[in-house]
């Protein structure tokens, strides 16, 4: 996504650098000689400079935003190691979905204790790698208590193919990235099923689906956030993107066919893929107990997972 996210902004006139940090050393190779990340389908425009661990200071001079791409595990990491690299940090632009594993802290929040102030924008919405490396149609939203700031760099992001929306509702944004996940990995279970039965079960995924928007809603607006942004682009919209592909649906899908949920993590692991919907299962379901609300579809996800629960009790969402 930090690579997407960079084509993206480089063609859109921005004077980008593209830093990899020690644990993307497997693809600097790639990146710089041919010009491509492995796993996505266009090359780096022209503009696009490529820096190496050793260079984050150079890479980094000057910057007026600093787009944070590692995912939720590594962060705090990352905000670390930009900061102690510069004196004054930028504004800070978030793309990682997910809680602080042990924390249970939203990315925001992990940025700002980091990077020492709190002009920071999360990123949130239906956009998929692949489709902003090609420069596809796409819309994200970003979310900032200093809407000034986002709007500053809503105006990086912008371009005919990519639309911005903002937003005050850091919560909502962030709190519906975690729960898109658990949806996605719901409707995945579905694809499963239907790959092995020879069946399309469309009926059943857009049942669930509607039933997952429907606790997303109770679940964003019981931790402070916002109806309109639960059922907008950052909920509803990412929710259905990542249920028509992506890692966490391809996940949910192993699983429906029959394999062990540990098992298809380190299947999905070893082929250098993230599942954060499984971190996103644990917060969703803590979140869930804590607020002493019914989520019947995120918390059979949950069961299925981690409490031995059979693929197919996903089905029992749909009984009564």
């Amino acid at each position: 996504m930090g690579t997407a996210i960079a084509m993206h902004l480089a063609r859109a006139g921005n004077d980008m650098v593209l830093w990899a940090s020690t644990w993307d050393e497997a693809v600097l190779p790639a990146l710089r000689d041919d010009r491509r990340h492995p796993i996505l389908p266009e090359h780096l425009p022209d503009s696009l400079r490529v820096m190496a661990p050793g260079d984050l200071a150079e890479a980094g001079a000057a910057m007026d935003v600093a787009v944070m791409a590692a995912n939720s595990g590594g962060a705090r990491t990352l905000c670390r190691a930009v900061r102690d690299t510069h004196d004054v940090m930028p504004l800070v632009v978030g793309v990682a979905k997910g809680l602080e594993r042990g924390t249970g802290k939203r990315m925001s929040e992990v940025y700002e204790e980091e990077v020492g102030h709190d002009r920071v924008i999360a990123m949130g919405g239906p956009a998929l790698a692949p489709e902003i490396a090609q420069g596809l149609p796409t819309a994200a939203v970003l979310a900032s208590a200093h809407v000034d700031a986002a709007e500053t760099v809503a105006d990086a992001f912008r371009s005919a193919s990519f639309k911005v929306v903002v937003t005050n509702d850091v919560p909502g944004v962030e709190y519906a990235s975690v729960a898109k996940n658990v949806t996605a990995i719901g409707i995945g279970l579905l694809d499963g099923f239907g790959k092995v039965a020879s069946l399309a079960y469309r009926n059943a995924k857009a049942a669930l689906f509607t039933e997952a928007v429907d606790e997303l809603v109770r679940l964003i607006t019981a931790l402070g956030g916002r109806r309109e942004t639960a059922v907008g682009l950052a909920g509803l919209g990412d929710a259905l993107v990542t249920s028509l592909g992506g890692r966490n649906r391809l996940y949910g899908e192993m699983i429906g066919e029959g394999a062990d949920p540990d098992q298809a993590l380190a299947d999905l692991v070893s082929q250098g893929l993230t599942v954060e919907g499984v971190e996103s299962s644990r917060e969703v379901q803590r979140l869930t107990e804590n607020l002493a609300i019914d989520l019947p579809l995120h918390t059979q996800v949950h069961r299925i997972l981690f409490e031995g629960a059979p693929a197919r009790s996903i089905l029992d969402c749909l009984k009564g």
